[in-house]
């Protein structure tokens, strides 16, 4: 529903990328923002079992909720899709208990969006100054930071620009 707030997760459907703590943090949002959704977005391999066993508990905690949506690559969805998701989207999360560079963040920023994530690899290194407190250690917080936002339209769109910037600035050749 275009008209309610949405978050978004794109990432593997990996433990390190902590789907299920995003789900918990959703229902925490949830409570004080009934009207929130939650789309996880995620590519599947097929020699990664310990992906598709997750991704069977994922389905299982999306199943009895309308507001929550799982999507993968072997339902089509790719990268075109996951654009459109980025720019539609409210906040964008990354909880990322471990990860690499976690371009993902880059990518969201780029779009003006505001991420609350994972305090994890190179993530920190992708937020602008001053929006630090975005980065978080767990569920609460996370959920803290994301009612925040939703709260407050100004803040997401301070931090939507200043991310833009910082990844102009930083991550984009000439």
């Amino acid at each position: 529903d275009i008209n309610r707030p949405l978050l978004l997760q794109v990432s593997r459907f990996d433990p390190w990328k902590d789907p299920l703590g995003v789900i918990e943090t959703y229902r925490i949002v949830k409570r004080e923002i009934p009207e929130v959704q939650l789309a996880l977005i995620g590519a599947m391999a097929g020699d990664d079992p310990e992906g598709w066993q997750l991704l069977d508990r994922v389905h299982q905690e999306s199943a009895h909720d309308p507001d929550l949506f799982v999507f993968t690559n072997v339902a089509g969805v790719g990268s075109m899709e996951v654009n459109v998701f980025q720019r539609g989207c409210d906040v964008v999360i990354q909880k990322s208990l471990r990860e690499g560079f976690g371009l993902v963040v880059s990518e969201a920023l780029w779009k003006e969006k505001p991420v609350v994530a994972g305090r994890a690899g190179g993530i920190p290194m992708q937020f602008p100054k001053g929006f630090d407190h975005y980065l978080v250690d767990n569920v609460d917080e996370c959920a803290t930071q994301i009612v925040y936002l939703l709260q407050h339209l100004g803040e997401r769109g301070e931090f939507g620009r200043a991310g833009q910037e910082q990844v102009r600035r930083e991550f984009l050749l000439p």
